[in-house]
């Protein structure tokens, strides 16, 4: 059964965020500068309209200082103590040292600010529409990835003013459709909504306009070893988010505009386990040398049919192990841990939250 929060905002919530720790609190933005704190019972602890009524897009805690949240908000970023909304700081993904604040805004640059203090280390200069997104490497604080509107996902060494490495994912859908385009067929541009990265730091996702959850390799040395895709919702992908507190790091959480929320099981995806790809190269490689056997041959076929579907269509088999229907278009998606269960909290283009049960899992 589904939950209401209510009667913390009076326009449509746009973000929402969770403090660490077992009793962390909640924190949810909305249009109109509103920012609440909320209690993991759905209590509110605090409320504030920020300065200038800018629309808040997007709000961090601290992983190192509970005491601090982060909200961005027009061409400003604030911080609250979410206890007393009332005092703020002029100063948004945070990384795990919470040493460094990645701050993305529309002009496509991301600022990269030293904690404490706020000081500017870096500015980052490389997208050429909206920097809609931006999330620090897990187990690398120096790993900055950002994705925009100009459909580029970049990986940063903040040691340098230019990304290691850039991907097109136009490119790389106009590729992959190719190969499965009817005549007719309309494709939305893979404007990326949202970035995300599994805590082994090694896995990213970027929910796109076109439906899909664009998934990424990265290898030794940080380069991009893989690029595939999961075909998640109808309509745009507003929302991706690997889950930390599930059976292993590779859960993933999705939202679209097609109101549903959608939960996958990407452990035996070919971006994310390439070992049945590797194991058909050494297959063919021993072909060569010797002859197989009937029951060599039988399990290599098995390998390669995995192997050659493509990556979407070996996703769509799989399917998702949760969906659910919100009937909303999804703004935000929160996973989180409220009072040890599985939960994600949902906002949408109404004023109120609602909290969904994960522990049928």
């Amino acid at each position: 059964m589904a939950r209401q929060w209510c009667e913390g905002h009076s326009a449509s919530i746009l973000c929402v965020g969770r403090a660490p720790g077992p009793e962390g609190l909640l924190a949810s933005g909305s249009e109109g500068g509103e920012v609440t704190v909320w209690s993991q019972e759905g209590t509110i602890i605090g409320h504030v309209i920020l300065p200038g009524e800018d629309d808040s897009t997007s709000v961090v805690f601290s992983p190192v200082a509970p005491a601090q949240l982060y909200v961005s908000h027009g061409d400003r970023v604030s911080v609250l103590d979410p206890r007393n909304l009332k005092s703020t700081i002029n100063a948004l993904a945070l990384n795990e040292t919470g040493s460094a604040l990645a701050v993305a805004d529309d002009s496509g640059a991301v600022r990269v600010l030293e904690l404490p203090g706020g000081k500017a280390c870096r500015t980052l200069r490389r997208h050429t529409n909206i920097c809609s997104s931006v999330a620090f490497r897990p187990h690398r604080p120096n790993n900055l990835v950002s994705a925009g509107l100009d459909m580029q996902v970049m990986l940063w060494g903040l040691q340098k003013t230019r990304p290691l490495w850039t991907l097109n994912l136009q490119d790389a859908a106009e590729e992959e459709d190719n190969h499965q385009q009817r005549p007719g067929q309309l494709f939305n541009p893979p404007l990326i909504h949202c970035a995300s990265v599994a805590t082994c730091g090694n896995i990213l996702g970027c929910a796109a306009e076109d439906g899909r959850v664009h998934l990424m390799r990265i290898g030794s040395g940080s380069k991009l070893e893989q690029q595939g895709a999961v075909k998640a919702h109808s309509q745009g992908a507003s929302q991706a988010h690997f889950i930390s507190f599930l059976s292993h790091p590779y859960w993933l959480i999705t939202g679209g505009n097609d109101g549903q929320v959608a939960l996958w099981d990407l452990s035996k995806h070919p971006v994310v386990a390439p070992e049945a790809i590797n194991k058909s190269q050494v297959t063919a490689a021993r072909r060569k040398k010797a002859p197989l056997t009937d029951q060599e041959e039988k399990e290599e076929a098995e390998v390669e049919d995995g192997a050659t579907a493509g990556v979407e269509e070996v996703t769509e088999k799989s399917g998702p192990k949760l969906r659910i229907s919100h009937g909303d278009k999804v703004n935000w998606l929160c996973p989180t841990e409220l009072k040890g269960q599985p939960s994600v909290v949902v906002a949408d283009q109404s004023s109120s939250l609602t909290v969904y049960s994960l522990t049928q899992l």
